[in-house]
């Protein structure tokens, strides 16, 4: 991969998964609308949550103890794990995969290049971004396990 790939994928790839849902939004009906905001809620819980484990897991960031600059646009200045970044992916890919496998595939392999790239890019080791993942991935099940009990209280 060359350098400009990784910092795309490392930096831009993110902005470009949430663009989707905005296109998911508008293409479809309530389906669409509903697994937007459950892809936005997950997102955000998940981003929440990792980035509290950073506060008790300051763990250095490869670029700062192998002396090479990161690929990235901006120089991250918080700790290493878990990867909020990977976090946030996986819980939008996972969200969409469960309301639809065609484009939540497409999230997925997008999820899984923005880990890669970020270790790639010397910002992550490979256990942020499966710690990331993890988060992720759990935040966007019990997301969707928690919904048809909140629509069962609200009637």
């Amino acid at each position: 991969m060359n350098n400009a790939l990784i910092t795309f994928f490392a930096s831009f790839l993110i902005f470009i998964l949430f663009g989707g849902l905005f296109v998911l939004w508008v293409v479809d009906g309530k389906i669409k609308k509903e697994q937007v905001t459950h892809a936005f809620f997950a997102s955000f819980i998940a981003w929440l949550i990792s980035e509290t484990i950073k506060i008790f897991f300051p763990i250095l960031r490869p670029f700062l103890l192998n002396g090479q600059n990161p690929l990235t646009l901006t120089t991250p200045s918080d700790g290493a794990f878990p990867s909020s970044h990977t976090a946030l992916a996986f819980a939008l890919g996972v969200t969409i995969f469960m309301h639809d496998k065609k484009y939540g595939s497409l999230y997925l392999l997008g999820a899984i290049l923005i880990g890669v790239a970020r270790v790639v890019a010397n910002v992550h080791y490979p256990i942020d971004i499966l710690a990331g993942a993890f988060v992720g991935t759990l935040v966007a099940v019990v997301v969707e396990k928690v919904h048809p009990r909140l629509t069962i209280s609200r009637r």
